[in-house]
């Protein structure tokens, strides 16, 4: 089943609804087609696109279906040099790029760039040819991986990946006529595919924000009269910010999913005291498992909200359950070993939506098994606690220390407004904790320290200390732990 299937029946079932903008469900299909007409005429292997949010993002991903070619957005954040490494990747490709983008862009053969007005102009003007039919491929959609821990790789999601999470976490026209979604996460991230995909098929009217501001958020969400959002924890945060300084209650929201990274506690907690009425959501998921894998459910959140029990309370830190359609299991530094409940190892994942494929290399194992390189836990409930990313773990003296665990600990004291923690190299131990803070009150190394050795073991008590003004992020709300690392052992050297 390939993903223009979900717009097509979307179409056919409420063409009248609006989808982006003042786009209706069928016009979209329309433009879609017409694009995926040129695009067949331009001989292209794939179909890229740079730049920011707006209306031509869904024309192409459902063009891209249509002509039988990937969809492959780039990441427009990314100094030109890496920029045009990924643009000769991607040839044979016909590249959209807003106006003020292309001149970015060098030459590469094999790579036909079209400015975004340009594009729109020849969508514009075109009539569907006769006898026009749809294009055959596999492949729906290829994403770029970060690149935090080397060169970004093409993860690839095939369409029986994304249609089967779609058709298992949202019913068809299941959206009232009057709901709409503010998409703020960038074309290039699986959230930004996965909001089309199930807005399409849920009937959803989607409002674009060019690039994240937490004014324009908050004014855009009461404009439009938004009822649903997804953001990453440092957006979430921000955003409180605005909405307390501006007095902006947010009145018509009702649901705001959260993913991307770890929610800090606190933040979440605020969240709920300040918009009591909006229904929050926990999605984990990864770039290759065609987005969320596992959901915290708003009555699971006011549940853990208000409970007095610790073991209950302590969810709010989970990503909450498992889809239904997917396996998940915890296991051993071997990868073969599944570990009990309560025991941190590695989380595996296996189901229809999980693609584990990165082009020209499939990476799950002979039973469909998926490595996510992520650490977590599984509570005798089967809530979901993820630890981060194993390759952040600490190993102090042959002892595995998760950071996230430290990180929350700083987070539940009064002065700390950010924290990352890290390891460093150590001539006794192999490695030390560090600790990176950012404080919005005066306070002192040893108070820090006492603070984490009275909940946490003294192995896991920071032994060195750094004070910033801020951490660096990426745009998806990914912590960039080497970015840290490397600045300060260069600080180390120049000391």
């Amino acid at each position: 089943m390939k993903t223009t299937l979900l717009l097509d029946i979307a179409a056919d079932a409420a063409g009248d609804r609006r989808a982006f903008g003042d786009l209706t469900f069928a016009e979209l299909r329309h433009h879609a087609q017409l694009a995926a007409s040129w695009i067949m005429e331009q001989a292209a292997g794939q179909v890229a696109f740079l730049g920011l949010n707006g209306s031509v993002v869904p024309t192409l991903l459902f063009a891209s279906g249509y002509a039988g070619l990937p969809f492959c957005p780039l990441n427009y954040r990314l100094p030109d040099d890496k920029l045009n490494q990924l643009v000769a990747r991607t040839a044979p490709s016909v590249l959209v790029a807003d106006d003020d983008m292309v001149e970015r862009i060098g030459d590469h053969d094999g790579v036909t760039v079209v400015s975004r007005s340009a594009f729109e102009a020849e969508i514009g003007s075109r009539i569907l040819p006769e006898g026009w039919a749809e294009g055959d491929g596999e492949i729906a959609v290829l994403l770029f991986t970060s690149g935090t821990t080397g060169e970004p790789k093409a993860a690839v999601l095939r369409h029986e990946n994304l249609t089967s999470y779609v058709m298992e976490t949202v019913e068809f026209l299941g959206s009232d006529e009057g709901e709409a979604a503010l998409v703020s996460v960038p074309a290039y991230h699986i959230a930004g595919i996965s909001a089309i995909l199930t807005g399409a098929y849920g009937g959803r009217r989607i409002v674009y924000i060019p690039a994240f501001k937490p004014e324009e958020w908050a004014e855009t969400a009461a404009r439009e009269k938004v009822t649903h959002a997804m953001v990453v924890p440092t957006m979430l945060d921000r955003i409180l910010d605005s909405v307390e300084h501006e007095h902006e209650p947010l009145s018509s929201l009702r649901a705001l999913s959260y993913g991307g990274g770890r929610m800090p506690e606190p933040v979440i907690a605020r969240a709920m005291k300040l918009l009591p009425h909006v229904d929050f959501v926990n999605a984990y998921g990864l770039t290759e498992t065609s987005s969320t894998i596992a959901l915290l459910s708003a009555d699971d959140h006011r549940a853990a909200f208000t409970s007095e029990d610790h073991a209950v309370r302590r969810r709010l830190g989970s990503v909450g359950k498992p889809l239904p359609s997917l396996e998940i299991q915890i296991r051993g530094e071997d990868g073969r070993t599944v570990l009990p409940t309560g025991q941190s190892g590695e989380i595996y994942v296996r189901g229809p939506q999980v693609s584990g494929e990165y082009l020209g290399k499939k990476i799950t194992d002979e039973e469909g098994w998926f490595a996510t390189n992520d650490g977590g836990w599984l509570d005798e409930d089967g809530y979901l606690f993820v630890e981060g990313r194993l390759d952040d773990v600490i190993v102090r003296g042959g002892e595995n220390i998760s950071p996230g665990e430290i990180e929350d600990c700083l987070r539940g004291h009064a002065a700390i407004a950010d924290v990352a923690v890290l390891g460093m190299p150590c001539t006794q131990w192999g490695e030390k904790v560090a600790a990176v803070v950012v404080s919005k009150l005066e306070v002192d190394c040893e108070e820090l320290a006492d603070h984490v050795r009275s909940s946490l073991r003294s192995t896991k008590t920071p032994e060195v200390w750094f004070f910033e003004d801020e951490l660096p992020y990426n745009e998806t709300g990914k912590l960039l732990r080497r970015l840290i690392k490397e600045r300060l052992s260069d600080d180390e050297a120049a000391a």
